[in-house]
């Protein structure tokens, strides 16, 4: 016969098991509980876009003036970034500042998941006569300066990486000309990486890799 010496840690072991089972349980059916985000709300995207964006970035987000930028298509994490980030001064425009002071952050994802839901049309490069610096800029950096290539956040394509590179593929010429200069200046200061790398660029230089960027698809 075992003795009740014996038997008594077999119990405590057993009764540890029991409550660690039910608290796994339990964690279970709270995180089943859990309701999943809500999904992006693309007719009331539209309808922002309609009533508030349009008359910059066109009720689609396309081609419209080339000193603003080319939305459709974009990666819908990094709109709502640049949205938050506007709306927090973190980013300063005044104009954008003034557009998404009423929005709530679930707004500024609907329209952002509208805007990328589109696909962005192709442009062109202006310049033919700085295209190849452009390219060699985009695609193999500027050595002598430790400018990395263009390419290796944005890709090859100028597709970018969601929520951490935007799309460039495209993109106004003007505009991201503008930006680089914003960032170089330390008027746009919503990326350290970018501030440093066009800190050590040219005009020229600038220009011809905003340039080739707008006909890159």
């Amino acid at each position: 016969m075992t003795s009740p010496a014996t038997r008594a840690p077999r119990f405590l072991i057993g009764a540890s098991t029991v409550a660690l089972l039910a608290s796994l349980t339990l964690s279970q059916a709270f995180a089943a509980d859990a309701k999943a985000p809500a999904k992006p709300d693309l007719a009331r995207g539209q309808e922002i876009s309609t009533q508030v964006c349009a008359a910059c970035h066109t009720a689609d987000g396309s081609r419209g003036s080339p000193a603003n930028p080319i939305l459709a298509g974009q990666h819908a994490d990094y709109l709502t970034k640049q949205l938050l980030e506007f709306k927090s001064g973190k980013r300063a425009n005044p104009v954008m500042s003034g557009m998404v002071a009423p929005l709530t952050e679930a707004d500024m994802k609907n329209v952002a998941a509208f805007y990328a839901s589109k696909t962005a049309k192709p442009g062109a490069a202006k310049n033919k006569d700085t295209v190849l610096l452009g390219e060699k800029i985009y695609r193999a950096g500027i050595a002598a300066k430790q400018v990395p290539a263009c390419a290796g956040c944005h890709s090859p394509n100028g597709a970018g990486i969601p929520a951490q590179y935007p799309r460039l593929s495209g993109q106004h010429g003007d505009y991201v000309e503008a930006q680089m200069v914003a960032f170089r200046q330390g008027t746009r200061n919503n990326s350290v990486q970018m501030t440093a790398i066009a800190a050590k660029m040219s005009d020229k230089e600038i220009k011809a890799v905003s340039d080739y960027i707008a006909g890159l698809r």
